[in-house]
């Protein structure tokens, strides 16, 4: 198998509170232990800098995850693994990542709502059900879940180890990176 010399965007995508940012350092960990080129792109990080003033309108969210993706290309076409975790709701968005950054790998970070709300790491779920947020994504906004993801990785019931190694085991197996899973 011939391994690109290109870099590669991983975007995990799911719900708040599914463990995208958990399994995100995780991979970043262990690529940065096989000393690959690798940048962690973490939505709530995004949000307070490079896309901070944006809301939570839809055309704000998808101007959230344009500029995310910008950035994402760009550190791919630079030769590094961007490894993306954002909710990123809407399904016609993620499809257009995927013909705009290549090679581009969709990773369903899946865990139930119920799981997500006890987790609420952030206290999220929380302030929905007390009203203080209102157009949360899962709960009275969509989340519109891929259809086809390349992993799909359900953290309610597979360990941190089992996703890091089935989303790397797949970008090796598509040739996209080429070390020890």
């Amino acid at each position: 198998m011939q391994y690109k010399s290109q870099g590669l965007t991983i975007w995990l995508t799911g719900l708040s509170g599914a463990g995208k940012t958990t399994l995100g350092k995780a991979i970043v960990q262990k690529l940065q232990n096989q000393n690959q080129k690798v940048s962690l792109l973490d939505g709530d990080s995004l949000r307070q800098t490079l896309c901070k003033g944006l809301g939570f309108s839809s055309s704000d969210r998808e101007e959230n995850i344009r500029r995310i993706g910008y950035l994402a290309d760009s550190l791919t076409r630079e030769g590094k693994i961007a490894i993306v975790c954002v909710i990123s709701p809407y399904r016609n968005q993620r499809e257009k990542l995927k013909q705009q950054i290549i090679p581009f790998m969709e990773v369903y970070v899946n865990a139930p709502l119920a799981v997500c709300e006890q987790r609420d790491v952030k206290g999220l779920y929380k302030k929905v059900l007390s009203g203080e947020i209102i157009n949360f994504t899962g709960i009275d906004d969509p989340y519109e879940y891929p259809l086809n993801p390349d992993v799909e990785c359900k953290t309610d019931c597979e360990t941190i180890d089992e996703c890091v190694n089935k989303i790397l085991t797949k970008a090796r197996n598509l040739g996209f990176i080429n070390l020890s899973c």
